[in-house]
């Protein structure tokens, strides 16, 4: 089980480490990263949570929780009770 556990939160870092170097490509040469539009697509994916009311707050706050707190592997300042 610690292996699959490993495993993937190895790879959701190295996902959210790629998020902000293809934002910075993609703002400093205006060239598509992996044939992808990647700030179109974080702005639809704002535009969608905050179309959605509620539902969108409570995404919101799940997301946020997901990414401070010690759930996908790296190391945050959360203290654990």
């Amino acid at each position: 089980m610690s292996y699959f556990t490993g495993f993937f939160s190895g790879l959701l870092g190295i996902m959210l480490s790629i998020i902000p170097v293809a934002i910075l490509w993609q703002l400093l040469t205006g060239s598509l990263v992996f044939n992808m539009d990647v700030i179109g697509n974080f702005m639809g994916m704002i535009n969608g949570i905050a179309g959605a009311g509620f539902v969108g707050l409570v995404t919101l706050v799940f997301i946020m929780y997901f990414l401070t707190c010690d759930r996908c592997g790296i190391p945050k300042d959360c203290k654990k009770k």
